[in-house]
């Protein structure tokens, strides 16, 4: 699964990179977790845009919003039999965009957390879904993140990673007219391990009330 991940590039950096409008700011963020607004893109028929969205996909049959919670993650394997996912990758596809996420090893009853990200320092894109949720005069715009098997640099700490896009697949997956599934479905695979590196960070992180730099320094450094 992911669980929890960081943003703290500046909206400029983003912006060149990642190319989408957005208006307003972006508090650097290295302790994102389910249920708190994140920041992602999508395309809104006449280019990218940037917005932020709940972290915990709402179907819009939902009775109540809780159950978000249980929804932070969409397994690759089945998004597309999902009733909850299945026309939301059809129609509704976005970036969540981040510097690194956390994943936990179980050693013995202890719990290490470790951060993976690229092996250049920048920011990628998760493949994610959106969902519009309104009842009882609540709007929710939410979104989950799809995960997969993982590659040789997570397989070690977790059985699942997030589905990281290529940036010359990020046009096809926003792409709005784009709706054969099984098309989309293999952009749903283990990105490259030789672009990425792991290790261990301090068990602060377990705390979602804890923020700030520290958080992404290796274990052996602090």
């Amino acid at each position: 699964m992911c669980g929890r991940f960081s943003l703290f590039e500046s909206i400029d950096s983003l912006q060149e990179q990642f190319n989408f409008e957005y208006y307003g700011d972006l508090e650097p963020r290295y302790n994102i977790a389910p249920g708190q607004d994140i920041f992602t893109v999508f395309h809104n028929g006449e280019g990218r845009e940037g917005v932020k969205m709940r972290w915990g996909f709402i179907p819009f049959w939902a009775e109540e919003e809780k159950i978000g919670y249980k929804m932070i993650n969409a397994r690759a394997e089945t998004v597309d039999e999902k009733a909850s996912f299945k026309n939301a990758l059809k129609k509704r596809r976005c970036l969540i965009l981040t510097d690194g996420f956390y994943e936990w090893k179980k050693e013995g009853s202890q719990k290490q957390p470790f951060r993976f990200g690229m092996k250049d320092k920048k920011p990628f894109a998760l493949a994610g879904l959106w969902e519009n949720w309104s009842k009882n005069g609540k709007n929710i715009t939410s979104c989950t993140i799809i995960t997969t098997t993982p590659n040789d640099v997570t397989r070690n700490v977790h059985d699942r990673m997030p589905v990281i896009l290529p940036e010359d697949r990020l046009d096809m997956w926003l792409d709005r007219s784009m709706e054969e599934t099984n098309e989309l479905k293999k952009l749903l695979v283990p990105y490259q391990a030789e672009l990425m590196e792991g290790y261990e960070v301090s068990t602060a992180i377990n705390s979602a009330k804890n923020e700030g730099e520290d958080l992404i320094l290796p274990l052996n450094s602090l």
